[in-house]
């Protein structure tokens, strides 16, 4: 049968004919390019197999979302579990070549689960100096009888050298102010008031409890099982890089980190080896050219989710369309 998707249901998906456009679109390499050649572009290879073909010192920015050390299927693809030392052996076959492409200031962000975590830690340790680990709230998951629910998400931020971009007024969080301060004048300490509430911008801290995880009804969501929010991608690409400069990802799955770039003025590179998840960026890259909103992220700030401006605005909108 046909599938038929729910009518609020939003999510991209690709039709045979836009399969065979956007596919035209994709780069495989079969010698060394050069930058110009690669830029802005998916190869649809694997990372193993191209590695070698990529330029020296052109990155400024690392994003990593490998396969976490669990047996799962990634559409045509799939990656078994591994005992802790062979994960972490399979980690280091990539990163040990990768290190080869970054420039002396890049930074390079690892993301893991709580199992693949110390993996993650131990490999990216031997070459790169371990900044923080941030830890992000998955508030999907199933319950579970005999252990804890599994609702979080690790991400290790490592450096190439201690001297690296990180823009900490491009990141701060919006947040209700529940029990506002007033100095002696009564003026607001450290808040603004306004007629939509109280807020106060806070600084990043390695807590993420403000990320949604996209599902059906959200325009960014795919049929990737493990895709990441364009939030996500977006506090990260502000924090370390500067407009123009290139932001790598070389499991790029539907295409989140090329998207966002683009979205701030980055230049982007992604390899991905499925076809079809390859189609779904080029086709979410399309839609980036007209449509550069990123869920959350609001007039150059990130608001706290649930946040009653944002309640506010949604009103708005959902008037308007009346």
């Amino acid at each position: 049968m046909k599938f038929v998707p729910a009518k609020l249901n939003r999510s991209l998906r690709l039709r045979e004919d836009e399969i065979e456009k956007y596919s035209s679109r994709l780069v495989r390499l079969d010698q060394a390019a050069k930058i110009d050649s690669i830029i802005n572009k998916i190869i649809n290879q694997d990372i193993f197999k191209v590695i070698d073909f990529l330029p020296s010192s052109f990155v400024d920015l690392l994003f990593i979302d490998p396969p976490y050390n669990i047996s799962k299927k990634f559409n045509k693809v799939s990656f078994r579990e591994m005992d802790q030392f062979e994960y972490i052996k399979w980690l280091d076959s990539w990163i040990s070549k990768i290190t080869r492409l970054l420039k002396k200031n890049a930074s390079i962000y690892i993301c893991g689960d709580w199992k693949s975590s110390a993996a993650i830690f131990v490999t990216g340790s031997i070459y790169f100096e371990v900044k923080n680990r941030i830890t992000w709230e998955r508030e999907k998951g199933r319950g579970a009888k005999s252990n804890w629910k599994n609702c979080s998400e690790d991400i290790w931020f490592f450096t190439n050298s201690s001297s690296f971009t990180f823009n900490v007024d491009k990141v701060k969080l919006r947040r209700k102010v529940l029990a506002p301060y007033k100095d002696e004048k009564r003026n607001p300490k450290d808040w603004e008031q306004n007629k939509d509430g109280n807020f106060r911008d806070t600084f990043p801290s390695n807590i993420w409890h403000d990320i949604s995880v996209p599902f059906w009804s959200m325009p960014e969501n795919t049929d990737h099982p493990t895709q990441k929010p364009e939030k996500l991608l977006a506090k990260i690409i502000l924090a370390s890089t500067k407009k123009g400069d290139v932001v790598f990802d070389p499991f790029l799955g539907s295409g989140t980190t090329a998207v966002v770039a683009k979205k701030l003025g980055r230049k982007y590179l992604g390899v991905e080896v499925d076809e079809y998840y390859c189609c779904l960026a080029e086709k979410r890259l399309e839609l980036a050219e007209i449509d550069k909103r990123i869920q959350g992220y609001e007039d150059g700030v990130f608001w706290e989710r649930n946040t009653l401006i944002e309640q506010v605005k949604n009103q708005k909108l959902k008037v308007k369309r009346k």
